[in-house]
C-alpha cells in the first residue's frame, strides 16, 4: 500500500505519485489514468473502461458473425 500526499497545484489540488507506483502502473508524465468507482473506493487504471466495454461487445459480435464477416472481407 502507498500513501499519497495531496498538494496545491495552482487553484487545484493534485496527488503526487511516487516513482515506484508510476513504475508499477507503467505510466509516466503525460500519460492518462482513469479513476473507476468501485464499491470499496476508487481504482486507478491505465485502460479506458468505456473503450474496454465497447471492445467486449465487438469481440462477441465478431465471434457470432465470424462467417459473415469472413465472406464480406473477400
Amino acid at each position: 500500500m502507498s500513501s499519497l500526499k495531496l498538494t496545491a497545484i495552482g487553484n487545484s489540488v493534485g496527488v503526487i505519485l511516487p516513482k515506484e507506483l508510476l513504475a508499477r502502473l507503467g505510466v509516466e508524465k503525460g500519460d492518462t489514468l482513469y479513476a473507476v468507482e468501485q464499491p470499496d473506493g476508487l481504482r486507478l487504471t491505465t485502460t479506458d473502461p468505456d473503450f474496454e466495454a465497447q471492445m467486449d461487445v465487438a469481440r462477441k459480435m465478431m465471434k457470432k458473425w465470424h462467417n459473415v464477416l469472413h465472406e464480406l472481407a473477400k
